[in-house]
């Protein structure tokens, strides 16, 4: 093999091709020098070979040859690719949008507190909780499309399926409670009749919420069973408290569809269009939405709480708390394997259980208030 050196002393060019295939092949089953330090070694010819590994990666030798021993430029070669892996910083906009995952910790802080200190939470009154409900739809307006709202009614099962968790899952387990709160505990019979009250219900915005943290695509499908439940609870709800407790709940009409109009509609008509108008400004307040919301989700944990702190701690009010949380969890749990029962082909069954388990066990909030006004009355 003869080598002529070209204008640039750097460049080889090949005279005998047909031999340098061979020794192509023997070049490509050398190992890997074991010294990281630069090896220089000696070929005889005057030809010698510099070895410095810079990447335990083979080098990549080119299949075709041109008369030049340089490799192909047009040769994809994934070998020479080394990943500089950098250590990932955490910015504040990450801990920002982040911060959704503190809920659970922060609704229990929110619990203790409103029991240890109540003046904590009383500032937040009744006239606060539209605005506060409003503003976690909002957030949920600002994370989402008109597209989600019209799959969402694509899925007629999920909706009824939903309607059914509301108004016949949850009162049968509210007049299951409403009985063992007088059989097992010895209740004032209208402890009971309160709890078959709150079981007759819509469900909450807290739902939608609640559905939008864990699975995101399913929010709009909650927003409309929510608000779906909560127009017809107009007739629903009185036929039911009737059915149960012999007494019919009167329901303030204009003030549940105003109700629905300013802590729904509204505050995610507003979210959707700011989303497709300004997708800038939206990009830029996205991230501080979830702090804000996680915020307003405490204060409306810990506010009827405190505000009702004598209630709680009266002879009666830890057994009825108990009472409470135990009829809340078993909404959920039934809820939940309800919807794997009849669901359990749909390919996004986990996120569907844990929508329709909110659905469920969510209560909303303004027909709660009515039914304590009758409850205090009975």
């Amino acid at each position: 093999m003869h080598l002529k050196s070209t204008e640039q002393p750097w460049r080889l060019q090949i005279h005998r091709p047909q031999l340098f295939s061979f020794h192509a092949h023997r070049l490509r089953h050398i190992p890997p020098p074991k010294l990281q330090l630069p090896v220089s070694r000696s070929l005889g010819l005057g030809l010698s070979l510099r070895f410095q590994p810079l990447s335990p990666l083979p080098r990549c030798l080119p299949e075709k040859f041109s008369g030049s021993i340089e490799p192909d430029p047009d040769q994809d070669c994934d070998n020479e690719k080394t990943e500089t892996r950098q250590p990932k910083g955490f910015s504040i906009l990450d801990i920002l949008k982040k911060s959704n995952s503190f809920l659970p910790q922060v609704v229990i802080a929110s619990t203790l507190l409103a029991l240890i200190y109540p003046p904590s939470f009383t500032w937040f009154t009744t006239r606060y909780y539209a605005p506060a409900l409003g503003f976690l739809m909002f957030a949920v307006g600002v994370n989402s499309s008109e597209k989600d709202f019209l799959e969402a009614f694509k899925r007629p099962a999920a909706i009824f399926a939903g309607y059914i968790g509301q108004f016949v899952v949850k009162p049968l387990l509210g007049y299951f409670f409403g009985i063992i709160s007088v059989v097992v505990f010895g209740l004032p019979t209208p402890i009971a009749a309160g709890i078959m009250l709150v079981s007759c219900v819509s469900g909450a915005q807290l739902s939608n919420y609640a559905t939008f943290l864990t699975d995101p695509q399913m929010a709009p499908l909650s927003i409309v069973m929510t608000s779906l439940s909560t127009a017809t609870a107009v007739v629903v709800t009185p036929l039911l408290s009737l059915l149960l407790i012999g007494k019919r709940l009167p329901v303030d009409v204009k003030g549940m569809i105003s109700s629905i109009l300013q802590i729904v509609i509204a505050p995610i008509a507003s979210g959707l269009l700011l989303n497709r108008f300004f997708p800038r400004l939206c990009d830029a307040i996205r991230p501080f939405l979830p702090p804000l919301s996680v915020f307003v989700t405490a204060l409306c944990v810990g506010a009827p709480l405190a505000i009702n702190i004598e209630s709680v701690l009266s002879p009666f009010g830890v057994t009825i708390l108990l009472l409470i949380v135990a009829f809340h969890l078993s909404a959920f749990i039934a809820g939940y394997i309800l919807t794997g029962v009849v669901f359990h082909k749909a390919h996004d069954v986990k996120a569907l259980q844990r929508t329709l388990s909110y659905e469920t066990g969510f209560f909303f909030f303004w027909v709660c208030c009515a039914c304590r006004k009758i409850y205090c009355t009975i």
